[in-house]
């Protein structure tokens, strides 16, 4: 079902790519996204798309050209591609980038608390009965 750009008609690839942002659009959250791109992409292009968003968040960085060349075993024209992505002001990859880091940091953060063993999920854990009238005074 391969159609290409050139012989749709201005309505057609209007209507076809609000199509799309919509139903990107009205995705919440983590777990339907990831079932929405499961269905609509091939592993391939997930992961193609992913590696995109990777190498844009490592140029953001201050990454160079080659060190991106060496962990993402990419050419030197992807990197410039993306690149001149980014330099032509195109704010949807910096917006998501940003996003994911903030998001990224909050789930480190996560993590953490929960490796604790002094914080109050740990003792929650080991302690279960100590918090049992906390828990039902919240409700």
């Amino acid at each position: 079902m391969r159609v290409r750009p050139q012989e749709l008609s201005n309505q057609e690839r209007m209507e076809t790519l609000d199509a799309l942002y919509t139903a990107a659009g009205s995705i919440k959250g983590r777990i339907e996204a990831k079932n929405f791109l499961k269905d609509l992409l091939t592993e391939s292009e997930r992961i193609m798309l992913g590696r995109r968003i990777l190498i844009a968040r490592a140029l953001l960085s201050g990454s160079t050209y080659d060190q991106i060349v060496d962990e993402f075993k990419v050419g030197k024209d992807t990197v410039g591609k993306i690149s001149r992505w980014l330099e032509d002001q195109m704010p949807g990859y910096e917006q998501v980038i940003s996003k994911m880091d903030k998001e990224f940091k909050k789930r480190d953060e996560k993590i953490d608390l929960a490796r604790n063993p002094l914080s109050l999920n740990a003792l929650k854990k080991k302690y279960p009965l100590h918090f049992l009238l906390f828990s039902k005074t919240k409700d």
